[in-house]
C-alpha cells in the first residue's frame, strides 16, 4: 500500500456519550510522524500517512484518556527510536511495546526497559519484524526484565498450533485485538477456544479489546457479530481484558471509524458496569506496571 491508499484517521473529535473512568489507559496505538528523523523500513508492508503524536494527545484529551501505551508500528521494522523518544518526552504517562531481535544486546534491552518499555511484539500479520517463530528465544531474553510478549497472529486458527508453545512460555502473554477472531467465526471457533482456555487457566494471560471493527464481517456501523466475542471475554476474565483505540487504525482502506463512536459502541456491549473500570483503567495499570520505576 502506498501512503495515498492508507487513509488518515477521522479528525472529527468529540467526547464519548458517557465519560470514561478516571485513569483510563489506551493500551494500543501507533504514531507515525517526523519521517525525516524516523525513516520507515524499506521492507514495510504499508506506508502510513502522517499520524502525529500531537494528534494522538489531542484525541486522548477529547476522549478523557489519562495514559497510554505506544505499540511499535510494523512500518519501522526493528527501529524503536520513535517510541523511545516519545516515552522520554512523557515519562510516566506513556509506556511502550518494542520490536526486538533475539540477538539484541543486553545493554539495549536495559536501555529500553529503563525508558518505559514493558513488552515485545510478535506480529505474523505483517512479518517485517519479530514473529512467533522467535517466541521461545525472545521469551528467554525478556524474562529478566519482567516484560511480556504481545502476539498478533495472521489468522485466529493459528492459535491452535501455537497453544502447546504458549502453555510452556515462561513470560506473560497478551493476545492482540481479541486474538484476531473474526465475527463470522464466532465464540465456538477453535482459535477463540484457545484464547479462552489460556485466559482461564493462566493468570498471566491478557487480551486486548480492540480493533473489533476490522474483524467484523457484518460491518459498520453495528459490528454486531463482534458483540458475543467481546462479551464472552469480559464474562470469562473481566480482570484480564484491556482496551485500546488502535489509533490511527492502520490497515483500514475505507469506512474509517470515529474513535468516540467506537468507545460508545464498546460501552453498550459491556455485560455490566462492574467490568467498566477494570477494562478501561485498572487492568492495564497492573499489566503495564504503571508507576513501576523498573
Amino acid at each position: 500500500m502506498s501512503g495515498a491508499e492508507v487513509p488518515a484517521p477521522d479528525a472529527e473529535l468529540r467526547a464519548p456519550k458517557r465519560a470514561l473512568p478516571p485513569g483510563t489507559i489506551d493500551c494500543h496505538a501507533h504514531i507515525f510522524d517526523r519521517f525525516e528523523r524516523y525513516p520507515l523500513a524499506a521492507d514495510r508492508r504499508y506506508t502510513p500517512p502522517p499520524c502525529t503524536r500531537e494528534a494522538w494527545l489531542k484525541l486522548h484529551e477529547t476522549l478523557g484518556v489519562a495514559r497510554g501505551v505506544q505499540v511499535h508500528g510494523s512500518p519501522y521494522g526493528f527501529d524503536n527510536s520513535i517510541t523511545l523518544d516519545f516515552l522520554r518526552e512523557h515519562p510516566g504517562r506513556f509506556l511502550g511495546i518494542a520490536a526486538i531481535r533475539p540477538e539484541i544486546a543486553n545493554a539495549e534491552l536495559e536501555r529500553l526497559s529503563a525508558s518505559g518499555f514493558r513488552g515485545a511484539r510478535l506480529m505474523d500479520q505483517f512479518p517485517s519484524g519479530a514473529t512467533t517463530a522467535m517466541l521461545e528465544s525472545l521469551a528467554e531474553r525478556i524474562a529478566p526484565y519482567g516484560w511480556h510478549l504481545e502476539i498478533n497472529v495472521a489468522r485466529s486458527s493459528d492459535w491452535v498450533e501455537l497453544e502447546p508453545r504458549l502453555r510452556r512460555c515462561p513470560v506473560p502473554l497478551v493476545f492482540d485485538h481479541l486474538g484476531r477472531v473474526r465475527g463470522s467465526e464466532g465464540v465456538n471457533s477453535p482459535g477463540f477456544g484457545v484464547i479462552r482456555r489460556l485466559l482461564t487457566e493462566r493468570d498471566d494471560c491478557w487480551t486486548k479489546i480492540s480493533s473489533w471493527y476490522r474483524l467484523s464481517d457484518t460491518g459498520t456501523p453495528g459490528n454486531e457479530d463482534m458483540r458475543p466475542l467481546v462479551q464472552a471475554l469480559l464474562t470469562a476474565r473481566p480482570d484480564r481484558c484491556v482496551w485500546g483505540t488502535n489509533w490511527p487504525h492502520p490497515g483500514m482502506v475505507s469506512n474509517m471509524p470515529n474513535d468516540a463512536d467506537l468507545v460508545d459502541q464498546l460501552d453498550s456491549w459491556l455485560p455490566d458496569d462492574s467490568v467498566r473500570e477494570p477494562l478501561f483503567a485498572t487492568n492495564a495499570a497492573k499489566l503495564y506496571r504503571f508507576g513501576d520505576a523498573r
